[in-house]
């Protein structure tokens, strides 16, 4: 079967942003204005569980109006065919962010005209920058009080880094506000009425256009009598992309025609030269058209970015794979979620066609898949497709060895494609079925959910033989248990949540240990030498092998790297793991007989417990980045409740009406914060916060947690 849609006409986006900056109204006016629903649902419709809107279908995400998982639609506009991914604005959840962007040909990223940058926006703007996604800004509610688009504009490079670059600017704000100015055509488009089916008039910019439009707020007068700078800002920084057009415009003042600016803008936009700004009101239904035609006008097509890298066993890149049918096959799998329909795993095609009942090898694990059923999915609603080409983004039903990061290829032309990078969890809870009958459906419940978030670990504890669970936050555990109940018909308790404690390493040590064993027959024996040194924070763990002469044989070297790597599982001071340090093995001796693997496997585990307890080991924890969105007139109780919590105060920023205070806090003092500060602020305020780095406990309250882990395991014990 040939291809239908050429690839130069397939863009494949997403929409981020904070939470509640509206992607999911903006995602549902999108599918409303390109024909795919006859309907617009608003997310304050969808509490009472009856209806939902196309992407957040989830009941969680319908009882706290919020998207949790990322949901892919399809759509045309314009003769293109634009994929597009709706994701996530709660930290929780930003590893639906992640890995959506990660196959991604483009973005839109959405500010709430009022808040502008929010601490979310930041994380996805910065994990943009990390993928290498071009994308352009799209101010949202202008409409709400308070809204500030030139405020947006001035936080997007201040607090992004980014070079904003206005391409239409709002006429009239909050209850007034009538539509934008287009810099690119230079005209005016007006809306009459907040209908969904209403439509603009194009009005020619002239200077008594504040006048003809009653706009009367002096700020709002000022943007318009500003159209002559942000055009002239506009002309010049597009030009930059374009030698020939720059000549005739300095040389003969030859004006660039709206084409050359949109080729120029794309071509600026492609290469993350400039980001284009739009504004608009997705609520009120003014400006996504304009949206789509950006989409359609700035985004890449597949064939417009980098080709996608190929990289060896040790994640170094070695070459790269074409977008083309032409090439050989290959696909990352980016997501596995759990349906009516069993497993679903959905991939973006890179390269070549994959058909259905092809087999096709996963490189990653080495495994070979069967290729069962093929769908395109609209939200929560298969479409069953025959075969997928390069640039589809699709999904793949009951496929039995491929998680999210693996590489599917052709097997005669195999290739490993870049993997993704996870945060690690920093908060943990045991969980465990509400009944005994349910145990052992939880356990297979719990494993797939694991298996569809990578943010999500389980581990048993070895003494207590509880489950733990380990996530990105309270509500992001709160929901895993909550969907299962939905998903797989089992209900499960969660214990108090645990902060994850690491432990490190303060001064380097040498360490000798001499592993001797004589039972009668064969004995064990094994020697090492081992350097233990700090390294810096978030280093992690580095094994260096320095023996010379054969004082320890080469193959027993991946034994005494083994050995450390279980033993700094169980640190020396409450049993948590120990990080950031290097294990140099320097020397050491054998005996030909009583020597073995496990004998220096053994004596590397003993000489690590020795070492750690001389090196001075201290207590690390997770340390979250807290914004909290107050009034002013609670800003001092807020502040002094931070301080209370252990945290510092970096910085106090406008968010429109409100003060935002940014801090860092230790996370084991945030818990419950959210009902304090309800309580503190008459349930004015809100915050958000999320990981920033780990740092030493202090001295006081290092000795608790200590103290605290022992008589948990006395009393397991016992």
């Amino acid at each position: 079967m040939a291809r239908t849609i050429p690839l130069s006409d397939i863009r494949n986006i997403g929409i981020i942003a904070h939470v509640d900056a509206g992607k999911t109204t903006t995602t549902e006016r999108i599918l409303y204005y390109t024909g795919r629903k006859h309907t617009i649902i608003d997310i304050h419709d969808t509490k009472d569980l009856k209806t939902s809107t196309t992407t957040d279908y989830l009941e969680q995400e319908q009882k706290r109006g919020i998207t949790i998982q990322s949901a892919a639609v399809s759509a045309f506009w314009r003769d293109k065919k634009i994929n597009l991914i709706d994701t996530p604005g709660h930290v929780d959840f930003t590893i639906e962010v992640n890995r959506s962007l990660r196959v991604l040909d483009g973005a839109v990223v959405v500010f709430d005209g009022v808040a502008g940058v929010e601490p979310q926006s930041e994380t996805n703007w910065r994990l943009a920058d990390n993928y290498g996604v071009p994308r352009f800004c799209y101010v949202n509610k202008m409409d709400r009080s308070g809204a500030n688009f030139l405020r947006c504009v001035d936080m997007i490079k201040k607090r992004l880094g980014a070079r904003p670059l206005p391409v239409q600017l709002p006429i009239g704000s909050e209850d007034n506000f009538k539509g934008m100015v287009d810099l690119v055509e230079m005209k005016a488009l007006i809306w009459d009425s907040d209908d969904k089916d209403s439509q603009w008039q194009t009005l020619d910019v002239t200077d008594d256009l504040a006048d003809k439009l009653h706009i009367t707020v002096p700020s709002d007068r000022a943007i318009l009598a500003d159209i002559a700078k942000y055009r002239t800002e506009l002309i010049d920084t597009c030009l930059e992309q374009d030698d020939e057009a720059m000549d005739a415009y300095l040389t003969d003042n030859v004006v660039p025609s709206p084409d050359v600016l949109r080729a120029c803008l794309r071509k600026g936009t492609i290469t993350s030269a400039f980001t284009p700004v739009l504004c608009g009101s997705s609520y009120k239904n003014k400006g996504v058209q304009q949206v789509l035609d950006a989409v359609v006008d700035y985004l890449p097509a597949p064939t417009d970015v980098a080709a996608i890298k190929t990289v060896n066993a040790d994640g170094e890149v070695i070459g790269e794979r074409k977008c083309s049918d032409d090439e050989p096959f290959s696909a990352l799998a980016f997501k596995v979620i759990n349906d009516a329909y069993g497993a679903l795993t959905f991939v973006r095609v890179y390269s070549g066609v994959l058909t259905k009942g092809a087999s096709v090898q996963n490189s990653t694990r080495g495994k070979r898949e069967k290729i069962g059923r093929m769908v395109e999915m609209f939200a929560k609603e298969p479409n069953p497709i025959e075969e997928a080409r390069a640039g589809d983004i699709i999904a793949l039903v009951s496929l039995s060895d491929t998680e999210t990061g693996d590489t599917l290829c052709d097997a005669a032309n195999p290739v490993v494609l870049e993997r993704m990078r996870f945060p690690d969890p920093v908060i943990s809870v045991s969980v465990k079925a509400k009944t005994k009958q349910e145990q052992e459906k939880f356990g297979v419940a719990l494993g797939k959910m694991v298996r569809a978030d990578p943010s999500l670990h389980l581990e048993t504890d070895r003494e207590t033989g509880q489950t733990i669970l380990r996530g990105m936050g309270e509500l992001h555990l709160e929901v895993t248990l909550d969907r299962m109940r939905t998903e797989f018909g089992v209900e499960g308790t969660m214990g108090e949540p645990q902060v994850a404690y690491r432990e490190t390493i303060t001064k380097k040590v040498s360490e000798q240990y001499i592993h001797k064993k004589q039972t009668g027959g064969a004995g064990q024996f094994a020697e090492v030498w081992i350097d233990f040194e700090p390294l810096q924070r978030g280093s992690g763990f580095e094994f260096v092998d320095e023996t010379v002469g054969g004082s320890v044989p080469k193959e027993y070297v991946p034994s005494v790297e083994k050995g450390l790597k279980v033993q700094k599982e169980d640190g020396v001071l409450a049993h948590y793991p120990t990080v950031d340090f290097r294990a140099t093995l320097t020397d050491g001796s054998y005996h030909d007989v009583d020597s073995n693997a496990l004998t220096f496997e053994i004596a590397a585990k003993a000489a690590f417990r020795e070492a750690i307890r001389k090196a001075g080991p201290i207590l690390l924890e997770p340390v979250m980045k807290v914004e909290t969105v107050t009034p002013g007139d609670y800003l001092g109780d807020v502040i002094g409740d931070i301080n209370r919590r252990r945290g510092s105060i970096l910085d106090q920023l406008e968010r429109g009406t409100n003060i935002a205070v940014v801090a860092t806090v230790p996370l084991s003092e945030m818990f419950g914060y959210i009902g304090h500060l309800r309580g503190m602020t008459s349930g004015r305020a809100s915050y958000t916060m999320e990981f920033s780095h780990y740092d030493p406990v202090p001295r006081n309250v290092a000795d608790e947690v200590i103290e605290a882990v022992s008589k948990a395991k006395t009393a397991v014990a016992s």
